[in-house]
């Protein structure tokens, strides 16, 4: 009788990385489920406890730093927090009022901000534009009404449905009372929490999902720190320059345009359109009143491009636009506002977890093949997943079968305790 045949050491170690990366699969989709279950069963009273969750995650470098230069974590905690609600407090009282105004004046004023513009578009006369590139006038007419209509009619839903339902998610008692009581001990005890967290986690695989969690961090802090902050300076900016040009509900419009930033290129673009919509009612035909209109999103594009983008943010959380904007309308579709709060976290940490699971992929007998030859000393011939953000990943064919994918290093992460 024929006598079993070994399995050789490699081919015991490559079933046994297979098994371990099995477990780790299993272990991040019953993560995905537990969570995505427990989103849907309390989503109607998690947005205080989020928004205080949100906050301490946001200001918890600013307590880390202050207890350098010698305060407690308490005492850090109680500064941060209470700057933090004063500087609030005044934002809302100077900017809550001229919101709310311009928030009914337009909405009582779109229906004949359209009627204005669909009689500018039949009083144009665009013979030149037909006979300069073949196109037919009716046509082009008829197709700026229809856009008019679905673009004010898009933008009128939004604003009204922020207005109607802004008592229910906003209300004083959840968010001006729980919100602050749950950032404070939070903030208080992140540290603490994510020592706990971690010792929490399986000890076969503590140092994959250390490695992980460190990845699914700085791409968070990156994209939730950085991109919030840029989109609180555009929306000032955009604010700023659109009231300095006169223009009707210059506030409104460049704070929308700032807060929808947080999809690259959407925002502005969202603003650009609504603001020329507005200026051509309101200035023409001074021509140079709607070109100063449009100058403010150029400029602001210019800025967030060139200075604030590479500064706050940098090239290092790779959430592609796309993806950003099917996470924000599948999770604001299944869980509601509080599902648009936890959507951006929840595509960095799925975009994260798909990198990693690509490398363990390119690293498998499954992509190299039993039969492939084993590479020379020095050579990588495994696809290897370094710790960093995900963005500048990248595959590079090293011979016929190796791959390597390679991501950045890891430029915020704190050190496990």
């Amino acid at each position: 009788m024929a006598k079993a045949k070994l399995p050789t050491d490699d081919e015991a170690a490559e079933e046994a990385a297979a098994a371990a990366f099995r477990k780790q699969i299993r272990f991040w989709l019953i993560t995905a489920v537990l969570f995505s279950v427990f989103l849907y069963l309390f989503s109607d009273i998690l947005l205080p406890f989020v928004a205080g969750m949100a906050l301490a995650y946001f200001l918890d470098p600013v307590a880390d730093r202050l207890q350098k230069l010698g305060l407690s974590r308490l005492m850090a905690t109680v500064v941060i927090l209470v700057c933090f609600l004063v500087l609030l407090v005044l934002g809302l009282v100077i900017i809550i009022p001229v919101l709310a105004s311009q928030m009914a004046d337009f909405a009582a004023k779109v229906p004949g901000y359209l009627e204005r513009l669909q009689q500018l578009i039949t009083d144009f006369n665009p013979q030149w534009i037909e006979q300069r590139f073949g196109v037919d006038a009716e046509g082009l007419r008829e197709g700026l009404n229809s856009l008019l209509n679905s673009g004010f009619g898009f933008v009128t839903t939004i604003f009204q449905g922020i207005w109607s339902s802004g008592v229910a998610l906003f209300s004083i008692a959840s968010l001006f009372v729980v919100t602050p009581v749950v950032a404070f001990y939070m903030l208080l005890d992140w540290d603490r929490m994510v020592a706990v967290v971690d010792s929490w986690i399986p000890r076969d695989h503590v140092v994959t999902v250390r490695q992980i969690a460190r990845d699914i961090n700085t791409a968070i802090a990156g994209f939730v720190r950085g991109q919030g902050t840029l989109c609180l300076i555009l929306g000032i900016f955009y604010a700023a320059g659109l009231t300095l040009t006169g223009l009707n509900f210059g506030v409104l419009i460049g704070l929308f345009a700032g807060l929808v930033s947080f999809i690259p290129y959407v925002g502005s673009l969202l603003g650009l359109v609504l603001s020329i919509g507005v200026a051509f009612v309101q200035f023409w035909p001074d021509w140079t009143m709607v070109a100063a209109v449009a100058a403010v999103f150029f400029i602001g594009q210019f800025i967030e491009g060139n200075i604030l983008q590479p500064r706050l943010v940098g090239k290092s959380v790779g959430l592609h636009p796309v993806w950003l904007m099917f996470a924000l309308v599948a999770f604001g579709a299944m869980f509601g506002f509080v599902g648009l709060l936890v959507a951006v976290p929840s595509a960095a940490a799925v975009a994260v977890l798909v990198r990693f699971a690509i490398g363990r992929y390119l690293d498998s007998p499954l992509y190299h093949g039993h039969d492939a030859e084993t590479p020379e000393a020095g050579t990588p011939s495994t696809a290897k997943v370094e710790a960093g953000t995900p963005s500048s990943v990248k595959i590079e064919a090293r011979g016929p079968r190796a791959a390597k994918v390679q991501a950045g290093k890891p430029s915020g992460a704190k050190p496990e305790k």
